[in-house]
C-alpha cells in the first residue's frame, strides 16, 4: 500500500467526536447570559468555521447578536470548554490504529484547523494524540481562517513537503473548499460533521469508516 508523502487533518468532526462537550460550553455559555440552551444537533451544524462563528450562532439563534455588546460571550464559552474539554470528547473508532499505519509507513502527519491553536493542541495531549504528529496548526487571531487557503499551506511549510505531495482529510464543505483553493487533494470522512453537500465529490474520495479509510493513493 502506497500513502501520500504527507497527509493532514482537520481535528473536529474528522479525528475526533467533539461536539458533545462543544455543546456543553456553548450551553453553559449561554445559560450565563440569560439565554435559551440548544440541542446537540443544532451546535453541530455551528461547528466548522472557529468559535468566534460558534458563538455568534448561538446568540444569533438564541436572540440576537451584537458584537460590541456580547463581546464577553466568546471568553465565557472558552472558559467553560477549556473546564470540560473531554469529558465525552474521544477519537473516532479506527483513528488511532489508522494514524499507527501512517506513522509506521513513515507518512509525515499534521493537524489544521479552525479550532483556536492551543485548545487544538491541548486536546490532542488530553487524548494522546499529540504525539503522531509534526504540525498542530489552529486558528489565531489575526490570521485568516478556513476556507482561506494559507492555514492550510503554512501547514505543508511547517513539514517541509509540497502541496503536491500532500493529501487533507476533512469532514466539511469548508474542508473541501480549503483544498481546492490550497490545490491539496482532498478525502472526506463523511461521518463527521458535514453540514452541506458535496455531490462533486467523488465517492473514491469518500470513506466512512477510519478502519476500512483506503487513504491509500496507488
Amino acid at each position: 500500500m502506497t500513502y501520500p508523502r504527507a497527509i493532514l487533518f482537520d481535528l473536529d468532526g474528522t479525528l475526533i467526536h467533539s461536539a458533545p462537550d462543544l455543546h456543553a460550553a456553548a450551553n453553559v455559555m449561554l445559560g450565563a447570559m440569560g439565554r435559551d440552551t440548544l440541542d446537540l444537533a443544532t451546535i453541530i451544524s455551528f461547528i466548522g468555521n472557529g468559535v468566534e462563528a460558534l458563538v455568534e450562532r448561538c446568540l444569533t439563534a438564541t436572540g440576537d447578536y451584537d458584537s460590541r455588546r456580547d463581546q464577553p460571550a466568546l471568553g465565557m464559552f472558552l472558559d467553560a470548554y477549556a473546564a470540560d474539554m473531554t469529558t465525552l470528547t474521544r477519537p473516532y473508532p479506527g483513528v488511532v490504529a489508522a494514524l499507527e499505519d501512517f506513522r509506521t509507513a513513515g507518512v509525515s502527519l499534521g493537524i489544521c484547523t479552525n479550532k483556536p491553536a492551543e485548545p487544538a493542541r491541548e486536546i490532542c495531549n488530553l487524548l494522546g494524540l499529540s504525539r503522531y504528529f509534526e504540525v498542530i496548526d489552529g486558528a489565531m487571531p489575526g490570521h485568516p481562517k478556513k476556507p482561506d487557503p494559507q492555514p492550510l499551506l503554512r501547514c505543508c511549510d511547517l513539514l517541509g513537503v509540497s502541496p503536491l505531495d500532500v493529501l487533507y482529510v476533512g469532514d466539511s464543505a469548508i474542508d473541501y473548499q480549503t483544498a481546492r483553493n490550497a490545490g491539496i487533494r482532498f478525502r472526506l470522512y463523511s461521518e463527521g460533521y458535514l453540514n452541506d453537500a458535496l455531490p462533486e465529490l467523488p465517492g473514491v474520495d469518500r470513506f466512512s469508516n477510519w478502519a476500512a479509510h483506503g487513504i491509500a493513493i496507488s
